[in-house]
């Protein structure tokens, strides 16, 4: 079965920016299955337009600003 944007409902979502990335925090049910944990990141392009990108390894600043967003996922995922 392909995927279906409109079962996808979306629980907590929450973005940190930085210099020329941003992180985002997400908790996510599909087809009112269990609830899940997404972090993703963009980055911006030269032509100034945020493009998808993987995770990768994050800095310390970075960590220490998802952490409470994290923090925060885990209770909407409680819920």
């Amino acid at each position: 079965m392909p995927y279906d944007s409109s079962l996808d409902k979306k629980m907590f979502y929450e973005t940190k920016e930085f210099e020329s990335t941003r992180v985002t925090v997400g908790v996510f049910s599909y087809n009112n299955g269990e609830k899940k944990l997404q972090i993703s990141r963009e980055n911006v392009d030269p032509g100034g337009d945020w493009r998808f990108s993987k995770l990768g390894r994050m800095n310390k600043e970075e960590v220490g600003a998802i952490i409470p967003l994290m923090q925060s996922a885990i209770e909407k995922m409680g819920e």
